[in-house]
């Protein structure tokens, strides 16, 4: 049995970016957008309310609440619900997923009131199906740090005052307690148990992660999967000179190889001859009739083989010759041993290569899947260059590809104006904009960064006494 997945947070203001996200009016790198069709709104907004911020203000407006909402109090609880990836796959074949959406959409409503339930959709355009729920924590009766000061009061003796009024209010501390988190777990489990999905380990130490934290690994693992292929690709190149290196030093022992046949060649044609001129010595030796022809003949035999080799003595002549075939005979054991080592070494590179150009191929694939699943970071390795231009380092520049705000005090260089400003606690931010560069905009204090650095220098020229408009405008005119 695989496991039941349910996962809640507190949302902070109107949560208006996670409606962004829920509504897919903000596309993440992970969403298969063309199966977008296929999500589904579970729960019908009321009369004149069209999207899911309207909606949390609607309940809030309409749940007879007495006191005012505080600034930095909770208004809604974001409520994600689905289950082991392996078994929504298997639920979704089995035809069993909307059964599974409305039985978990009643366990929201019976759970948590069916009023406070204003928003459930069901995502299929993601690897796993799973529905995006938002509570507004309205509840009733006594407040649960109220109760325990009254209980800890009345052990103690002191008398407290309990109203009886029961009055609608705005609490998600009392909907979120330990205690309440873990039911939910279990009571949710129950629910499920018909899809066979089960409960999780009570007290696992497993912990959720945020979609921004998520894309945040995503975007480091991708930078280190780009490292380990520089590495490879210097390596390559080390193991191609090893290669060119090696094949100067075949080419070089393939060459003495050819001189030592050539000069082998040789000396066998000159002692086939000399073979030749002695048995034809012989044979004049052995007729009785030219003996004395004969003896002339041995003799300018004898002394042509003698000059062959700088040495009229026969002795010299066939130790020349034993040496020779001695030389030779080394020459080709170390032939054999340099041509084994050739061989080896260029068995052990074309593995290492093949090794090689498997681990690039499989880096190159995982980086290809980064790219489908984050398709805006290579919009934004773009604005590497301008990062590192306007001033700032490294460090900064990956926390500004978080898409996160960032808080900077510092100087930063315009290129337009080629002047350097003093930046004070100001805010600095990628945002998506696609008519700008690479589909971003780069905003201080969310502006474009063009328009805060003209504010900057129009700022510097007054501070000296010039209206640097004005000067623009007259030169303008002389033009």
């Amino acid at each position: 049995m695989g496991y039941v997945v349910l996962h809640i947070e507190k949302a902070a203001g109107t949560d208006a970016a996670m409606s962004g996200h829920v509504e897919r009016r903000i596309t993440p790198a992970n969403v298969i957008t063309t199966l977008t069709y296929l999500n589904q709104e579970l729960i019908e907004f009321p009369k004149d309310v069209t999207n899911r911020t309207e909606a949390i203000q609607h309940r809030l407006d309409n749940a007879g609440l007495e006191r005012k909402i505080g600034k930095n109090q909770v208004r809604a609880l974001r409520v994600m619900l689905s289950g082991s990836p392996e078994d929504m796959k298997r639920i979704r074949q089995a035809g069993q997923l909307d059964a599974w959406a409305k039985d978990s959409c009643g366990w929201l409503q019976k759970t948590f009131g069916k009023e406070n339930v204003v928003s459930a959709v069901l995502h299929l355009d993601e690897k796993t199906p799973h529905i995006h729920a938002t509570v507004v924590p309205i509840t009733r009766g006594e407040r649960r740090k109220a109760k325990l000061e009254r209980e800890k009061n009345a052990q103690s003796g002191k008398r407290t005052y309990r109203t009886k009024k029961d009055r609608p209010r705005l609490c998600a501390d009392d909907v979120m307690a330990r205690d309440k988190l873990k039911a939910y777990q279990t009571t949710y489990a129950e629910a499920m148990a018909k899809y066979g999905l089960q409960r999780g380990i009570d007290g696992s130490e497993a912990k959720h992660i945020s979609t921004q934290q998520y894309y945040r690994e995503v975007f480091v693992r991708k930078n280190e999967m780009a490292e380990q292929i520089e590495a490879m690709i210097g390596q390559k190149e080390t193991l191609t000179v090893d290669i060119a290196a090696l094949q100067a030093q075949q080419r070089a022992a393939q060459t003495d190889c050819n001189i030592i046949d050539e000069q082998r060649r040789k000396k066998k044609e000159e002692l086939e001859k000399a073979e030749t001129e002695l048995a034809q010595t012989r044979r004049e030796i052995k007729t009785d009739k030219l003996k004395g022809v004969a003896v002339d003949a041995t003799t300018k035999a004898v002394e042509r083989i003698g000059a062959l080799f700088h040495d009229p003595k026969p002795a010299r002549y066939e130790k020349q010759i034993a040496d020779l075939q001695g030389v030779i005979a080394d020459k080709d054991k170390c032939i054999g041993q340099l041509q084994l080592e050739i061989k080896t070494m260029q068995a052990g590179h074309d593995k290492e290569v093949a090794n090689l150009k498997q681990e690039a191929q499989q880096v190159i694939k995982a980086l290809m899947r980064v790219d489908e699943l984050c398709p805006y970071v290579k919009g934004l390795l773009k604005w590497e260059n301008y990062c590192k231009d306007v001033g700032l380092d490294k460090e900064r520049t990956k926390a500004l590809f978080t898409m996160q705000p960032y808080r900077y005090t510092g100087e930063l260089h315009s290129i337009r104006y080629n002047h350097t400003f003093r930046a004070n606690d100001v805010i600095l931010q990628f945002k998506p904009d696609k008519d700008g560069p690479s589909g971003f905009q780069f905003t201080i204090n969310g502006k474009d960064c063009d328009e805060w650095f003209r504010q900057q220098r129009k700022e510097f020229y007054e501070r000296i006494g010039i209206d640097i408009e004005q000067t623009e405008q007259r030169r303008g005119m002389k033009m």
